[in-house]
């Protein structure tokens, strides 16, 4: 499936070859909108002012017309400036967001794992780990046979049965990933959830992903900064303005990118 393409052309090798493969996500002509409404309280005063009418929105179109095929094995970076909507799409991938056109095709369930993923802030580190990973589909007696494992992987062992309020966003980010990646998902999606780890813990989390990848998992990986997406990554996709400008090797997608944004 060949992706919409604006602006760049759109770039071959790597990504054409993965195509060939077993396809794991498929998106096919995928729109999403949604409304933006005024922060505004609606006091009777504007209510009787607008007659009762809706309250004023903006209809933002996030995405518009993203097509693209990955694979089974197949590490893929998302890049693209804030608003361009690349945590869009991660949501519809994982089923969060209702697509407006088109399809996405997803050979089993994705597992989004983000900033600001729901976990319990009043509990502990240790049973955040068993909520998160029940409500990922893991059994109870198998989170509690990986416990050891999942606390030396985040390396949080001394904050573990600290409440999860207490914790920093690094600390927090650390936590998710422990839960998403023990419990392998054939398609993971990580949005800007590298970001706040350490140096230390981004290593691992790399060997992590590459396992994953390496079990024929499918990872995509949305991120501003290139390094990690160079070292992650084979093939990039840039998004701007809800549509692909970009599909292709990774290095040629953030020199492009990079020229682009240089330029303003």
């Amino acid at each position: 499936m060949r992706p919409d393409v604006e602006g760049t052309s759109v770039a071959v090798g790597s990504a054409s070859a993965a195509t060939a493969a077993v396809p794991a996500v498929v998106v096919d002509d995928l729109h999403v909108s949604y409304r933006v409404y005024e922060d505004v309280r609606p006091t009777l005063r504007r209510l009787v002012a607008r007659r009762f009418r809706p309250r004023p929105h903006v209809e933002v179109r996030a995405l518009r017309g993203v097509s693209f095929t990955a694979a089974a094995g197949e590490a893929v970076g998302i890049i693209g400036r804030n608003g361009s909507g690349k945590s869009t799409l991660m949501s519809a991938l994982a089923g969060l967001l209702p697509a407006e056109r088109g399809t996405v095709h997803a050979a089993s369930q994705p597992v989004l794992l983000a900033v600001g993923a729901a976990l319990q802030g009043d509990l502990s580190g240790r049973r955040n780990i068993m909520i998160g990973g029940s409500a990922l589909g893991v059994p109870r007696a198998q989170l509690a046979a990986q416990m050891d494992d999942i606390i030396t992987f985040t390396g949080l062992a001394d904050a573990i049965d600290r409440p999860l309020r207490t914790y920093s966003s690094g600390m927090a980010a650390r936590l998710q990933f422990g839960i998403a990646s023990a419990v392998r998902p054939d398609i993971l999606l990580i949005d800007e959830a590298l970001a706040t780890g350490d140096a230390e813990f981004q290593r691992r989390s790399e060997a992590r992903i590459a396992e994953i990848v390496a079990d024929a998992g499918t990872v995509f990986v949305v991120s501003h900064a290139a390094d990690v997406v160079a070292r992650m990554t084979r093939r990039a996709i840039w998004i701007d303005a809800g549509r692909i400008v970009f599909d292709g090797p990774t290095e040629a997608a953030l020199e492009a990118y990079a020229r682009a944004t240089a330029a303003g």
